[in-house]
């Protein structure tokens, strides 16, 4: 026997009409005539040679064919809208943003947002260093980065993205390490292993000994710095999301009770005009609460 295909409009009135179990509802939802909607409905029933919906003073119910037809037009009403945005993803231009994150910073809920806001948005996730975060801009290499302060602001676009706790990272067998928190000062006659622009507050108070040894040979990546901590070399500040990130057990975290929180920023070329780029910081500013 010929059986025509399935029509989807008339698929999607069915499904207006089974989830409402009201004419006059469905109509209204989708913007036709009610008249329209029954006749539309009763049409389908006779091209599927069953009855779905069984109607009477009391209302409208679904018959046990037209259970089983709503379970499965949802998948098929899905997958139609898949294929659809796949196709037009297919034919539209895709613009690449690249974003460029610090340690324990996510930009993963922004990705999604700005990827859901357009067909042809993609962005590109890379990791960057305290030495390069800036540099990246400059060069062109990101097209924005979540930078935690402080950094130069010379030519950057820039916007306030959080605040959240600076902890210090001490060798697990350091005196220090067993206290519930530490004040700066506590710190000042230990070297410190990164560069002190990151964590002015601790040069303020630090004897000239270790102002002086600080201007050594200094750890730039997490895992350095952690590497260099659990040698009884020094310690390091951190931000506290980082530290959930790098966890050992020759390390311990500690909080500073007098020290201001670190300072998370988003950055960009002021100078370089870029559309998909002030969409993605839209979307980064709206997720910023899940970005630790």
């Amino acid at each position: 026997m010929y059986k025509r295909d399935l029509d989807m409009r008339k698929l999607r009135y069915f499904v207006a009409v089974a989830e409402e179990l009201n004419f006059g509802r469905a109509a209204q939802r989708l913007h036709i005539a009610q008249p329209v909607l029954s006749r539309q409905i009763r049409s389908f029933e006779d091209e599927l040679g069953v009855q779905l919906f069984v109607r009477d003073s009391r209302g409208t119910e679904l018959t046990a064919a037209g259970a089983q037809l709503l379970d499965d037009a949802r998948i098929l009403l899905r997958e139609s809208n898949t294929l659809q945005e796949r196709l037009i993803r297919a034919t539209t231009s895709t613009v690449t943003v690249v974003v460029g994150v610090m340690p324990g910073l996510l930009a993963t809920a922004a990705v999604r947002k700005f990827e859901a806001a357009a067909p042809s948005f993609r962005a590109r996730v890379v990791q960057v260093g305290w030495a390069d975060q800036v540099d990246v801009v400059r060069r062109g290499d990101a097209d924005v980065v979540y930078a935690r302060e402080p950094i130069d602001h010379h030519g950057l676009g820039a916007a306030a993205l959080l605040e959240e706790p600076r902890v210090a990272l001490l060798p697990s067998d350091d005196p220090l390490a067993s206290q519930e928190s530490v004040r700066l000062a506590d710190l000042g006659t230990r070297r410190l292993l990164q560069d002190p622009q990151t964590v002015p507050e601790w040069y303020a108070v630090a004897t000239a000994e270790q102002r002086g040894a600080a201007s050594g040979k200094m750890a730039s990546t997490v895992e350095e710095k952690l590497e260099r901590v659990a040698a009884q070399e020094g310690f390091v500040i951190l931000p506290r999301s980082t530290t959930a990130f790098y966890r050992r057990p020759d390390v311990r975290v500690v909080p500073i009770e007098d020290i201001a929180p670190g300072r998370v920023t988003l950055i960009w070329d002021a100078a370089t005009a870029n559309p998909a780029r002030d969409e993605f910081v839209t979307a980064a500013l709206a997720c910023r609460d899940e970005t630790i």
